[in-house]
């Protein structure tokens, strides 16, 4: 892979648009009418990170979830009965969906009131949240943290009007459509709630969150399967560099513990079977013994901001966002292509917008799902575009999904967080369930299995998803 044009870690990638269009026709010319002005040009300006908020299978709070993950902790249990959310349903058809899954273990985010909890009462059934589902009330713990973290909150419209939201989800409600097509079973769709369609719209997390706050900038949301997060990042960065907001706050967000949604991973055969009696074994990328992914939820949500804009009100950097690359494999709706062309053109496209030469990344946190074919391709296409650096040692690389499972449309969003606070913590994190790496694997070229203090100046977070998307995210740490 040819190299970016420069190697100087301090040079900011400036994007500027320099192509004129003219609209002058024979007949405006004939007219003797002047052709239209062309359109200024846009300078690209500087994003970075200043606020952080999560809530994943390891607790509620960033704090909380970093310190589990790199002391080796993982979120993943046993799947139960009441884990469906079949409660429309008796409990005969309950118990059989249930004992139909060829895959019992899940991710689950922990409720409850203590300390690292997410709280059900505060964010799903208090009075005003009645209306939402719950991949919606995650989104808004998560962006609630990730904005006082930032210590953002305008009163000022004006400021208001230069904040947008940016979050995206993977699949929505799909506990709410299973409990309404069983109301069309029953004969009884005239008690279908009014709220069922703002419940299921994957954009009503956005939504919510520009309503509760009164960011009345770019409103938006990705639907980009397990990709998600990272394209809500991403396009989020391109809003600030194009001057449509100031402040975005953005990521992602996913409530897939449901039966429907288990049950067709399941039928696709995407979920791991082998370790239903060692739930916390299941989740493992790279290792030899993988046999698939295990679901799971949450959600993870940074505030992103211009850089004058946050000097200007001295807020806190965590790290600076330099790239962002995008592509499609063209190939098949689940499997990635045998060679990691999509993997390879999103990872380069991100070095590129960067200005960063690949012996500048420190660490790469891998999509790593722990499928066999898509670790296999990933892996690949890192050593691919790493080549030297990842062969020596010098590249630090992990999947954290050993910890937290998948969280799909989440899971863009929660590991770039990581390979944020990678940077900002000076520490790699490990991937578990690693005893058996894949032959791939060889010399210095290995996933970390414990973690790892380092400095850490740039890294890499990749995410690809169903239909060939692809997105990585590069970070570089605070200007």
């Amino acid at each position: 892979m040819a190299g970016p044009a420069h190697r100087n870690f301090n040079i900011p990638f400036r994007l500027v648009f320099t192509r004129r269009i003219s609209f002058t026709t024979s007949s405006s010319s004939s007219s003797g009418r002047e052709a239209l002005d062309a359109p200024p040009l846009i300078h690209s300006r500087r994003v970075v990170v200043t606020g952080l908020g999560m809530v994943t299978p390891l607790g509620c709070g960033v704090d909380t979830i970093w310190k589990r993950l790199i002391q080796g902790d993982c979120g993943i249990r046993a799947l139960s009965p009441q884990d469906l959310r079949m409660n429309s349903f008796d409990r005969e058809t309950q118990l059989h969906s249930y004992e139909q899954l060829t895959s019992k273990v899940a991710a689950v985010v922990p409720c409850g009131t203590n300390p690292g909890d997410f709280n059900e009462d505060l964010w799903l059934n208090s009075k005003e949240h009645r209306s939402i589902a719950r991949f919606i009330g995650y989104a808004l713990c998560a962006a609630d943290e990730a904005l006082k973290d930032a210590k953002w909150l305008p009163t000022d419209q004006e400021e208001k009007e230069k904040t947008g939201v940016s979050i995206g989800g993977g699949t929505g409600s799909i506990s709410d459509v299973l409990d309404a097509a069983q109301m069309i079973c029953e004969k009884r769709i005239r008690r279908l709630s009014p709220f069922f369609i703002p419940r299921i719209l994957i954009n009503m997390a956005s939504g919510h969150v520009s309503m509760k706050y009164g960011f009345q900038g770019p409103n938006h949301a990705a639907v980009t399967a397990c990709a998600t997060g990272a394209h809500s990042i991403g396009d989020a960065a391109r809003m600030v560099q194009f001057g449509d907001s100031d402040v975005m706050v953005a990521g992602g967000t996913e409530s897939s513990i449901d039966a429907l949604s288990i049950a067709g991973f399941c039928r696709s055969r995407a979920l791991t079977t082998k370790y239903n009696s060692a739930p916390q074994e299941a989740s493992r990328p790279f290792d030899c013994a993988r046999d698939g992914f295990v679901i799971g939820e949450g959600s993870g949500v940074l505030v992103l901001e211009e850089l004058e804009h946050a000097k200007k009100r001295n807020a806190k950097i965590y790290a600076e966002l330099r790239g962002y690359g995008m592509s499609g494999d063209a190939y098949h709706i689940t499997q990635p292509h045998m060679n990691g062309r999509g993997a390879i053109l999103a990872m380069t496209r991100a070095l590129r917008q960067s200005g960063l030469h690949p012996e500048q990344v420190d660490y790469v946190n891998a999509h790593a799902t722990s499928t066999p074919l898509g670790d296999t391709v990933e892996a690949n296409a890192i050593k691919s575009i790493f080549s030297d650096h990842a062969t020596s040692g010098a590249l630090a690389l992990s999947s954290t999904k050993g910890a937290v499972g998948h969280l799909l449309g989440a899971a863009g969003a929660v590991e770039a967080i990581f390979a944020i606070l990678a940077i900002h913590h000076g520490v790699a994190p490990l991937t578990l369930n690693l005893t058996k790496p894949d032959p791939l694997f060889t010399d210095a070229y290995m996933p970390l299995t414990c973690s790892k203090d380092m400095k850490i100046r740039a890294a890499l977070s990749n995410s690809f998803g169903f239909g060939g998307t692809n997105a990585s995210l590069l970070f570089s740490s605070s200007p």
